[in-house]
Parts: C-alpha cells; structure tokens; sequence
C-alpha cells in the first residue's frame, strides 16, 4: 500500500477541511486479487464509520510466468556470455509484461544494470549495452534454431 499523493482543505491554516483525498496504489503479488484488496480496504473504512468514495484503476494484475523453454534459454545466455548466475526474481517495476502475461506466454524482463533509472540525467554504460547485445544475440540464435 502505497499513498502517492495526500489533499486537504484550502490551504487556510484556521479551517478543519471538509474533505480528504488521497491518492493510492497496492503493489501486491499474485498471492490475492484486486477484487480481495478492495473488499479489505472496504471493510477498513465501513468498520471506522467513513464516508467515503473509491475510483478504482487497475493498471494491470500481477502474474508469474511459467518456466519453460523462454526462461531456460535467457539463462543459459546469461551464464555462456555474461558468465553469472541469473536469479529469477519479482524484484523491479511494472513493466508491459502485464499484458503480455495474461495470454499465457513466458514473459522475461532483460536489460541493463540501470542505477539511475528514472532520474535526471539518467544514463547507462556502453559496455553494459554491448554486453546486451551479444546476450539478446546469443537468446534469439538459440531460439530460433
């Protein structure tokens, strides 16, 4: 649970606002559901007695992808030419694999080392880009052979 943005009153430092609205998103796993969530967040605010609206957005639903011939490939890749041991991991951000995953295909999310990712003058190094290169090089030979 994640509250982005928090508004209330007018700015008048003598007037209790009348209203409160905040801005959220859940980031959560393929363990529950949207559906769960809102009843929970439902249940939350009707047992302190609130008044309240929710407008719901789903950006996309969490998933996991199945192993198969996609992710053996990506890791065999990695060891042969980056010569490390891949982790599988949920770890990072929402990325366009949400709408991908829901049609039953591996997804593998693969990219540079990026400690500036989203910040000014964000940057990555030549070396990490070639590196790339030659690892989506060597994952798109061996599929398609």
């Amino acid at each position: 649970f994640q509250i982005s943005n928090l508004h209330a009153g007018d700015g008048a430092e003598n007037v209790i606002p009348g209203e409160l609205r905040v801005m959220f998103n859940f980031r959560y796993s393929t363990e529950t559901t949207a559906d769960v969530l809102k009843e929970r967040v439902g249940a939350i605010l009707d047992r302190h007695g609130q008044n309240y609206r929710i407008d719901w957005r789903l950006s996309g639903a969490p998933f996991l992808t199945p192993h198969g011939r996609l992710v053996d490939t990506v890791q065999s890749a990695l060891r042969d030419v980056a010569g490390v041991e891949p982790a599988l991991s949920t770890a990072g951000g929402t990325s366009d694999g949400r709408f991908i995953a829901p049609t039953g295909a591996e997804v593998v999310e693969l990219g540079p080392v990026n400690r500036t990712i989203h910040q000014v003058n964000e940057c990555v190094r030549t070396s990490d880009l070639e590196l790339l290169s030659d690892i989506y090089l060597t994952i798109l030979s061996r599929l398609v052979d």
